[in-house]
């Protein structure tokens, strides 16, 4: 259900459960932790979904289960953030609820002008990873993330662009193309100078 094909030092992983919305079990955020915490010798790394929803979160029997408050959310959205290489969040589709974390945790996020953006965690009864409401506020302010945290507010694509929490919004069939132009400069840059921009913008 996660697939990581690797070229030239470009890591891509796809969400590939599509016919539950790439819902995420366990067993899948440990394969995604392992991905992102061996990840460190990936020279950009590209992170999206199949089918029309990017993910609706943790498949909700197992958060039920306990899923919602295990330490992989956070390991795995940690891992993503100390990445030396340029990270990007390619969303197909809808971004909802813990799925957010590692979204958040990427350098830069594209997306469809189909998708929404929601955390319905409080509704759930569920607090959000402790990391996720700092990068949000981060990138969009707290009145914004309270309206989608507290709220409850389902974003838009364009919404989520003029809040400043995607980077850019383009058409189905060139978020896969776009994705690779961004990466393409630190692809082809000297490995140690593309690292130490990274370090120099966090």
């Amino acid at each position: 259900m996660i697939e990581l094909t690797k070229a030239d030092g470009l890591w891509t992983v796809t969400l590939n459960n599509p016919q539950k919305a790439n819902a995420l079990t366990a067993a899948m955020l440990s394969e995604l932790v392992q991905i992102a915490e061996a990840a460190t010798e990936a020279r950009a790394l590209i992170l999206t979904g199949a089918g029309k929803v990017f993910s609706a979160g943790a498949d909700l029997d197992e958060a039920r289960a306990g899923l919602a408050t295990s330490d992989l959310w956070e390991r795995l959205s940690g891992a993503i953030a100390a990445l030396p290489c340029l990270t990007v969040a390619a969303l197909n589709g809808t971004l909802a609820g813990g799925a957010n974390g590692m979204v958040l945790a990427c350098d830069i996020r594209i997306a469809v002008p189909q998708a929404k953006f929601f955390y319905p965690v409080m509704k759930l009864g569920f607090l959000p990873q402790p990391s996720d409401p700092v990068r949000m506020t981060a990138l969009i302010g707290p009145s914004r993330t309270k309206m989608i945290l507290m709220a409850g507010q389902k974003i838009t694509a364009d919404d989520a662009y003029g809040f400043g929490l995607v980077d850019r919004v383009v058409d189905p069939d060139q978020l896969m193309p776009t994705a690779h132009e961004l990466v393409a400069d630190s692809l082809a840059a000297d490995p140690e100078i593309a690292t130490g921009i990274a370090r120099m913008c966090r």
